[in-house]
Order: C-alpha cells, then structure tokens, then sequence
C-alpha cells in the first residue's frame, strides 16, 4: 500500500503533468522541423552542391546495400537536433526567466508585522504565532 500511495504523490506532481505536456509538445513539434529539414534544408544543400535526387557527393554507394552511407542523412538529422536543441533551450530560459520573476514579485509584496514584536504574520491573522499578541484586526499586508 506504501508503494501505491507514493506513486500516487508522484504522478500528482506538477512535474510529472508539465513533462508530460512537454513530450507530447515536442512530437509534434518534431513533425515540423522535420518538414523543415526535409523541405527545405535538404533541397538547398542539393542546389548549393549541384545535386539532382540525391545529395551530390553525399552519399557513398556500398555494395550489397540499398542506400549505401548516406552523409546527406545524417546532416539532416543533425540539423533537426540542433534545430530541436536550440527551441528547447529558449523554451527553458523563458519559463525560468517567468519563474524568477514571480519569485521577484513574491519577495516584493509587503508582508504584515505583528505592532508588538515586529515578526512576519500570514494574511488574516488575528493573533501572532511568536508572542501571543492579539492583533487588533486581521493581519494585513497594506
């Protein structure tokens, strides 16, 4: 039973939700730097080094195979890497960026101080959890 409810917290975490929103994000955004790729990155490299169907000077046949070693391929793929790694890159220094400006925002909100001895109360406190004082009316942080 211990086992069960620990998965149950886990799954329940927002970390688990976004990464999952995440991967599901970057299939289908897998889709379209591959079209781009395919596209449009590969016909410009057939134009810019002269190639007809296949990538001139890209590809070397090996007897006994269909495709041979395919240098044009592999360029793609890395270039879908690279593509994919550089919006994942500033996916994350955005949604860091917003973090820490919430956690800017945070600390900048005015935080209620109990009149009798100066210490941090929670909004609508009637009584201060340090010296027992009671507040004359709810905590507030105007």
């Amino acid at each position: 039973m211990k086992i069960v409810n620990e998965f149950k917290e886990f799954i329940s975490k927002g970390n688990v939700m976004d990464m999952a929103v995440g991967i599901i994000i970057g299939g289908a955004f897998t889709a379209i730097v591959t079209s781009l790729t395919n596209d449009i990155i590969n016909p410009f490299i057939k134009l810019v080094t002269g190639g007809g169907a296949e990538v001139a000077g890209l590809t070397i046949p090996v007897p006994g195979t269909e495709n041979g070693i395919d240098f044009g391929a592999f360029i793609s793929a890395v270039i879908n890497f690279l593509i994919i790694a550089l919006v994942v890159f500033f996916l994350i220094k955005a949604v860091n960026e917003f973090k820490n400006r919430l956690i800017k925002e945070e600390a900048a909100k005015p935080t209620p101080t109990c009149p009798f001895c100066k210490e941090e109360l929670k909004e609508g406190a009637t009584r201060c959890p340090h010296c027992a004082g009671e507040l004359p009316a709810p905590a507030n942080a105007a």
